[in-house]
């Protein structure tokens, strides 16, 4: 998976990092935002590929994010993140257009699976 551009949006700081961290390893150019607030100035700036979306911040929930990021950039494909339980959650953010959602705590391989469909849904597009 080369030339994707990832932002991880998760107030997590250290959490956001370290994955940003595994991503770029692998490839991938990853930029972090720490609340949704910061993750849509960043979209709206310098729109990313993929995002990687978690769904409890406390300025706004995921799915706030989700709906703007997706008005404003249809293309950009979202795998969002949810805690342990809240699968309901996770399937809500599909139907508000999500990708795809995965489990905390995140599997690498899952998640650089569910990457790699999302950027190929992408480019079809």
């Amino acid at each position: 998976m080369t030339k994707i551009k990832l932002l991880i949006v998760d107030d997590e700081i250290e959490f956001a990092e370290t994955l940003a961290e595994r991503m770029e390893l692998r490839g991938i150019a990853t930029q972090t935002a720490n609340n949704g607030k910061e993750a849509l100035e960043m979209v709206h700036s310098s729109p990313p590929d993929l995002v990687i979306l978690d769904l409890k911040m406390p300025d706004m929930s995921g799915l706030e994010v989700l709906q703007s990021i997706k008005s404003m950039h249809p293309s950009i494909e979202v795998i969002m993140l949810t805690g342990h339980g809240s699968t309901a959650s996770g399937i809500e953010g599909m139907e508000k257009g999500a990708f795809d959602y995965i489990m905390k705590p995140v599997d690498l391989n899952d998640l650089l699976e569910k990457l790699k469909l999302a950027n190929e849904k992408r480019s079809k597009a």
